[in-house]
């Protein structure tokens, strides 16, 4: 089963998705992200400033989905590529987030790979198609 994400909730997430503002916590100065309604560091912090991430990164850790593997969201691409990676990506600023590796090298993907936020189309649902971002070599 995958994650259904409803119409209004996709976009109030259009800042996170399409141009990766995180939140500085005011408490403990850490980035939240995506935005939280406490910070996940202190546990204490509910004020936070806006931050423009720089979608800089570098691999910490990657599988590879297979076509059966795939979420029913990812359905489509899986039928269409047959696989497909997926990682987890350190940002420079210090939040990990999972997403799709676009255009991996040929000998493969590394752990500490550099890479850089992309934006791409992610998946349809509802008629509507949700961008986001992916990330690619640097």
């Amino acid at each position: 089963m995958g994650a259904h994400i409803s119409i209004p909730m996709y976009q109030r997430a259009v800042p996170q998705r399409y141009r990766l503002i995180g939140q500085r916590c005011q408490s403990c100065g850490r980035i939240n992200f995506p935005p939280k309604a406490v910070c996940k560091y202190c546990l204490q912090g509910t004020t936070f400033e806006n931050v423009q991430l720089s979608g800089k990164g570098t691999i910490y850790s990657y599988t590879i989905i297979a076509g059966g593997g795939a979420p029913p969201e990812f359905a489509a691409e899986a039928r269409c590529k047959g696989s497909y990676p997926v990682a987890i990506i350190q940002l420079e600023e210090g939040p990990r987030v999972i997403a799709q590796v676009v255009n991996p090298p040929e000998e493969g993907i590394t752990i500490g790979m550099p890479v850089r936020a992309v934006f791409r189309k992610i998946y349809e649902e509802e008629g509507v198609t949700r961008y986001g971002f992916k990330f690619s070599p640097a």
